[in-house]
């Protein structure tokens, strides 16, 4: 999807849990080639709406709709459809591409995923005993189309699909600078190198829109520098859109284009990092009243 161009909208969303509710009349447009941004206190909804927009949770009432292109979906897309997205090089004419919509809010998060939408959590979701190589191989699994027999006999259509699999997770091994990690078992690495094997087993899903869950909680202020370029690179060479929910106020200053903030559910501001960053309510709400001072 050319850059610029709405490639994600949450229209007028609602999701209440009994006589709870989550979210309220939440919208949001997510632009093609951009890193956005969801903030807000602690039990503001972001989770919540992630959820949604994953198929993890159904919303009560309200839409959210995915822009793509139907060939790049059709043969998987590649460690980036079009790498030069992100920084508007090699970008092709909307007209000329077949892109088509589809609401996500019905689909479970299988169907949402081999549609483009990759995720990750706030807490490491990944098997210890495993290496980083089958962990990010793991990320593949929405893209495997052989069948039992084939997978175990392990001949033809099976070890051809095996080999581009292995291929794509081998370019994000590198993008992401974890090649002398790739046979270690996941749990005898550090927690900061664990975070990027997650965010590497999303990545190879090759998404064209990847949300991530406060991908830097936990981590330490040089942990969260390296993570912090590794998302650029991811968005940049690799031409994936981003959605992030982040506390840290100084890394979405850094590297987020739009910002969304949530409050009790609803939108209170949307705009650049400068603009939430001037609104009054938003200060209020998440910075605090003091420093609205």
């Amino acid at each position: 999807m050319p850059p610029g161009q709405p490639l994600l909208r949450v229209e007028d969303l609602t999701l209440r849990f009994g006589g709870v509710t989550a979210l309220a009349d939440v919208n949001m447009t997510v632009e093609s080639g951009t890193i956005h941004a969801i903030i807000g206190p602690n039990g503001a909804g972001k989770s919540s709406l992630l959820n949604c927009i994953s198929g993890l949770y159904r919303p009560t009432s309200g839409s959210v709709v995915l822009r793509y292109v139907a060939d790049d979906v059709a043969r998987g897309g590649g460690l980036a459809a079009d790498p030069g997205a992100a920084s508007g090089t090699a970008v092709a004419d909307v007209a000329d591409l077949d892109v088509r919509e589809r609401a996500l809010t019905s689909l479970p998060p299988n169907r949402v995923a081999r549609l483009g939408v990759a995720r990750s959590f706030q807490n490491i979701e990944l098997f210890d005993h495993l290496t980083v190589l089958e962990n990010m191989m793991l990320g593949r699994h929405v893209h495997m189309k052989h069948n039992v027999l084939t997978s175990m006999l392990w001949f033809g259509p099976a070890r051809r699909q095996e080999i581009a699999h292995r291929e794509i997770v081998e370019e994000v091994i590198d993008l992401l600078k974890l090649q002398a990690h790739r046979q270690k078992p996941v749990g005898m690495l550090s927690y900061g190198i664990q975070k990027r094997v997650e965010l590497g087993r999303a990545l190879a899903m090759q998404p064209s829109l990847l949300l991530l869950d406060e991908p830097m909680a936990g981590m330490n202020a040089e942990e969260k520098e390296d993570l912090a370029r590794y998302v650029l690179d991811v968005h940049e060479l690799a031409g994936v859109s981003i959605v992030l929910i982040e506390h840290d106020m100084n890394v979405v200053m850094d590297i987020s284009n739009r910002v969304t903030v949530l409050d009790f559910g609803r939108v209170i501001g949307d705009g650049t990092p400068r603009e939430v960053m001037d609104n009054p309510r938003v200060v209020e709400a998440y910075l605090g009243a003091g420093a609205a001072s």
